[in-house]
């Protein structure tokens, strides 16, 4: 008779391990079932590599997850959690009543893997590229320390975290850009419709243009005749910018000169040790060791310097050097975050720390914004008076020169 080895909840808590002998997977969920357990994986060796390529099957239909899709699935998962709901009607519920196709798809799959003998660890593994290795990294330490649906809580907690500095850092960002891409077509529309208008006006002056309005009048020609230029322009631009962000060597030169720019590095700074400590308590009040957690904490980094830094510092806890001291040798971590890690270290109390040090990191984060929105907004007022300016007298220098003459 073959021999099934199984992974089971007690009382959708406690994980149990064991073998059971029947005749096939549905013998053996029936028979794990009767010993009062919920079997959440049952592995046949022999059926392993078919069931392996129908889930690689399966993963390559799936749509990726939005951010918000996923703080949806994550709060209705930890909420029917919390109450004891067995995690296969969690996602069968889920599967008939989410409003996203993505998460309703996702449902399917992850329902369809447990079935099969996964746990839930096991199953998002297999589909790290739509949850990302900390959700993923998270999930499996709440399943071994028994509580999910704490952990589930504080995931939650971390992604509407997330978003949160995610629109504080584009609301930014936003009235900047639309301010410029306005400036851009007002200039446009000047060089192409309006300097052409007075061309022949300029003419009959018969006499010399000043160089600006020259300059004015050839682009507004130019732009006219070869209009796909400029459009081709800014597309090879757009591409030139996306690849020197995301090339290795060149993405390391920028991150290390965008840290020496005084309020842009605080507000880079701030805003990727926001989710780093943010993931950092999670990780360690979840029972993840330090070391795991500087690691799981390092992916949520964007910059390449701080992502080096937090990598040298776990080499050195790894080592046996106290956190506080090892964060202090990069060289990059505000002293406020050292001195609160430090304290938490020496007390004991490194959870509670870390949570009043996230608290910190974020006021500061809300007053840097705050800082570079008041400080934009005149450097935009004098851009833009700049090429109202500069147009205005391009325009009627030449009108003024005959006016006097």
């Amino acid at each position: 008779m073959p021999l099934f080895a199984y992974i089971a909840l007690k009382n959708n808590k406690t994980i149990v391990r064991g073998k059971i002998e029947a005749d096939d997977v549905k013998s053996a969920r029936e028979g794990i079932k009767k010993q009062g357990l919920l079997p959440t994986k049952i592995i046949d060796e022999t059926n392993k590599n078919a069931s392996e390529q129908v889930i690689k099957l399966a993963k390559a239909n799936l749509k990726p997850m939005s951010l918000k899709d996923k703080i949806e699935f994550t709060s209705t998962l930890q909420i029917l959690t919390a109450t004891g709901i067995p995690i296969i009607e969690t996602l069968v519920f889920m599967e008939n009543n989410a409003e996203a196709v993505a998460i309703r798809d996702i449902a399917y799959e992850l329902r369809r893997n447990i079935i099969a003998g996964s746990t839930l660890a096991e199953t998002l593994e297999k589909y790290r590229s739509i949850f990302g290795r900390v959700y993923v990294g998270l999930v499996k330490a709440g399943e071994d320390s028994g509580e999910l649906d704490k952990t589930l809580a504080r995931m939650l907690e971390l992604l509407k975290k997330q978003d949160a500095i995610k629109s504080k850092v584009i609301g930014a960002l936003v009235y900047p850009c639309f301010v410029v891409v306005l400036a851009m077509v007002v200039v446009t529309i000047m060089l192409v419709f309006v300097f052409p208008a007075f061309e022949s006006m300029f003419d009959a002056l018969d006499r010399e243009l000043p160089l600006a309005t020259q300059i004015c009048i050839g682009l507004g020609n130019f732009m006219r005749k070869f209009w796909f230029v400029p459009i081709g322009g800014i597309f090879l631009f757009i591409w030139g910018v996306r690849k020197l962000f995301t090339t290795e060597s060149t993405r390391k030169i920028i991150d290390r000169y965008i840290l020496r720019i005084p309020l842009l590095s605080d507000l880079m700074r701030y805003a990727n040790f926001s989710n780093f400590l943010a993931v950092l308590q999670v990780a360690y009040d979840a029972g993840i060791p330090v070391v795991d957690c500087l690691y799981l904490s390092n992916l949520t980094m964007d910059n390449v310097i701080l992502k080096q830094a937090i990598l040298s510092a776990a080499s050195k806890v790894q080592q046996g050097i106290h956190l506080s001291i090892a964060l202090r040798s990069t060289k990059q971590i505000p002293n406020m975050m050292l001195f609160m890690i430090a304290t938490g270290e020496q007390s004991g109390r490194l959870g509670e720390m870390l949570y009043h040090c996230t608290t910190f990191i974020d006021r500061k984060l809300d007053d840097i914004i705050d800082k570079f929105t008041k400080l934009v907004e005149p450097a935009l007022l004098i851009f833009i008076g700049g090429i109202v300016l500069f147009l205005a007298l391009s325009l009627y220098m030449p009108l003024f020169a005959a006016y006097q003459q």
